[in-house]
């Protein structure tokens, strides 16, 4: 694409695109870039320039880029029957199929999917359904939530209220009633001294105190990302999980798992509680489901909440146009029959994980980083102005913008939370993709601290 036209389609795009998570007004004036091509891990913008994609589009194209067969399924399936509704007593076999499969994946007795079109809506879903879980058993009080500062799950009302970002809740009104948040489990920014597993326990047990607070009558879940994706990537201590099930068993409290980023192997497991060693209740899963090809989500339930809801709930009102939508549940068995068929996920958890962990951690000894954390294939580098003092810049996330900003006029696409450079590849990245990445994050960080004096 020649800079004439590169320049007519930013125009446009500052004319009457508005972009998410954005300040539209600063875009406008820069021009947006504009991604043209994908193939395997890399991706090509419209002046030519191949950046290799360290963040998966956003945490979701764990396939890859360019997988023929994933469009051929949409195609197959449009030409047969390009849509109809899972309204009406009806439904349509791709949408039977990719339900069946998602039970036969997931843990437990998790065996239920309602389908969505995001993971945003999932969650929507699972705050509407849970709370009818309570009420049709004559427990309509115990409808309280419980989610954790600065954790994400969405954009919706619901979805945004569930999470605890402070930026989103200035914005409409946020959150909705009866929705509460403790603190996340944060080691680097909060456990100061502590033995990481002894602070797991003591992040966890703030679960327990707001339960007690709050009533364990009126509290019905609780909603936790395995691993907190849009904050920073925080990973908790292996004994953080363990103990919220724990406390959720005890006072008979819904767990609630948001899979939408950590599903389908981006931690090596093919779900983040199989990485942590616990069983949720009700999952919620998106992204990663259709490697990004085509928008789907759902909330998959086990078979106590779905029991419920199928014996003693009546109708069901609740639902999306595109709920079940054949083509896309077409492409997401594709991709998941390629997942399995391949190897990916395994090949991920036991080739690529450990190789990448360990020059990951080799990136953790830059003058630059304070802590090099990573789970399967998803990381973050917490960057400091001295490494030897767990403290953090002054105006934050201005660092971060910087690095990565360097990052991709050397190629390499990173994401930037406050001042936390995020990690997250497709899962068929090779090990010299992995140098590569290595390569260019290491002099993305020279440059950064070179451009502060560091």
């Amino acid at each position: 694409m020649d800079q004439i036209q590169t320049r007519i389609l930013q125009d446009l795009d500052a004319a009457h695109h508005l972009h998410p998570f954005n300040d539209n007004a600063a875009l406008a004036k820069k021009g947006t870039r504009i991604l043209t091509r994908g193939e395997g891990v890399y991706v090509w913008d419209a002046e030519g320039n191949q950046l290799l994609d360290a963040f998966a589009g956003l945490w979701c194209v764990n396939i890859g880029y360019g997988r023929a067969e994933l469009g051929a399924a949409a195609a197959a399936q449009m030409t047969e029957l390009a849509y109809y509704n899972s309204f009406f007593q009806c439904t349509t076999e791709p949408t039977i199929r990719l339900a069946a499969k998602l039970a036969e994946l997931a843990p437990g007795d998790i065996n239920h999917a309602f389908f969505t079109n995001s993971g945003s809506e999932a969650n929507d879903t699972i705050l509407r359904l849970v709370r009818h879980f309570w009420a049709v058993q004559d427990q309509p009080r115990k409808n309280i939530f419980i989610g954790r500062h600065d954790g994400y799950h969405g954009t919706t009302m619901a979805g945004a209220s569930l999470g605890g970002m402070k930026g989103m809740h200035r914005q409409g009104g946020l959150p909705i009633p009866d929705i509460h948040h403790i603190d996340p489990p944060y080691w680097f920014g909060d456990g100061a001294d502590m033995d990481p597993e002894e602070y797991g326990l003591l992040a966890a047990r703030r679960l327990e105190d707001k339960i007690l607070e709050l009533g364990p009558e009126r509290v019905a879940a609780f909603i936790g990302e395995p691993v907190m994706g849009a904050i920073g990537v925080y990973i908790p201590p292996r004994s953080y999980w363990p103990e919220i099930e724990r406390i959720c068993r005890r006072y008979d409290v819904l767990l609630v798992a948001d899979e939408v980023i950590c599903g389908f192997g981006r931690t090596g497991e093919w779900f983040g509680s199989q990485y942590f060693g616990f069983q949720p209740d009700v999952m919620t899963i998106a992204k990663g489901i259709t490697s990004g090809y085509i928008p789907l989500g759902a909330a998959l339930f086990n078979d106590r909440v779905a029991g419920v809801l199928k014996q003693q709930g009546g109708e069901l009102a609740h639902g999306c146009t595109y709920s079940g939508h054949p083509v896309c549940a077409a492409v997401a068995l594709e991709n998941l029959r390629l997942l399995q068929e391949e190897s990916i996920v395994e090949r991920a958890r036991t080739e690529i994980a450990p190789y990448l962990a360990e020059r990951w951690a080799a990136l953790g000894e830059h003058r630059l980083v304070g802590e090099a954390r990573i789970a399967g294939l998803m990381g973050a580098l917490e960057l400091v102005p001295d490494k030897r003092e767990r403290r953090y810049f002054g105006e934050r996330g201005k660092v971060g913008a910087l690095c990565r900003d360097i990052a991709l006029r050397n190629g390499l696409i990173l994401r930037a939370t406050n001042d936390a450079m995020l990690l997250a590849p497709p899962l068929v990245i090779t090990r010299a993709q992995v140098d590569e990445l290595f390569g260019k994050a290491w002099k993305a960080l020279d440059e950064t601290a070179t451009a502060l004096g560091n």
